[in-house]
């Protein structure tokens, strides 16, 4: 089973500018995303912004050896939906590298999640949209076709929930949290500063190969290690949850 991993990055971030670029253990942030999905038999490609600011991350995944897509500067569902039609993807998973630590075995029982129960989308667990960051959302490209001919091309679809819930008799689940899976309540998504300081330093004592086991097992062991930037998850949560409605266009 061939999973496509749509790996998501863009240079401009406002809270911690070129996170992307950050050095991360031998690598960089998005050098290490690539990796580990390469590592554990996802197939990435890159999906960023067409603006000239992002050629650097298209250099890089050249670099790698893995495909990238040059789509819409904020609308990130239809870079994602013209991804899938350019490559001729019926489905995919999606990853973000502000997600360093994304656990590939999650995401492979997401994807097959997905074509076993035929849904549109499965949603990450609650876990991990809580701030875990261990597994992102699988989709079908015919229903993300659905979600975005409801609102006008060239939105911002950043908060992408919001878009696929607009879409009426939707078949979707939330991924189960299993307990052979990432349990640990901590954040590990990049977005702050101080989420860096956290990341980089599990990568310090794990190293870049590090399985999700080996994180938990070493926040549990350190239960204090995960106060560096646990505070910081309120406010992300709060951007998160922000209700958005879709600018719907009856013409399309």
């Amino acid at each position: 089973m061939v999973i496509h991993s749509f790996v998501s990055a863009r240079i401009n971030s406002s809270r911690l500018p070129n996170k992307c670029l950050l050095p991360f253990g031998n690598c960089n942030v998005l050098e290490h995303g690539i990796r580990r999905a390469k590592e554990n038999g996802l197939n990435p490609i890159v999906c960023t912004p067409s603006s000239n600011e992002n050629d650097l991350i298209a250099e890089i995944a050249m670099k790698e050896n893995v495909p990238c897509f040059r789509g819409h500067n904020d609308d990130r569902l239809r870079r994602w939906l013209n991804c899938a039609l350019e490559n001729n993807i019926d489905a995919f998973h999606t990853v973000d590298v502000d997600d360093p630590f994304f656990d590939p075995e999650m995401m492979k029982l997401s994807f097959l999640t997905l074509l076993e129960n035929n849904l549109d989308y499965v949603e990450p667990t609650k876990l991990s949209s809580d701030g875990n960051a261990c597994v992102g959302y699988s989709l079908k490209t015919s229903f993300l076709l659905k979600a975005c001919s409801l609102y006008s091309e060239g939105e911002n679809s950043e908060l992408l929930w919001n878009y696929l819930e607009a879409v009426e008799d939707r078949k979707s689940e939330i991924l189960v949290q299993s307990k052979n899976f990432s349990s640990v309540n901590a954040r590990l998504t990049l977005d702050y500063e101080e989420d860096y300081w956290l990341l980089s330093s599990i990568c310090r004592i794990l190293g870049n190969q590090a399985t999700r086991k080996d994180v938990d097992d070493l926040l549990t062991a350190n239960p204090n290690f995960k106060n560096i930037n646990w505070f910081r998850n309120n406010q992300w949560k709060e951007r998160q949850l922000q209700p958005i409605e879709p600018i719907i266009n009856n013409n399309l």
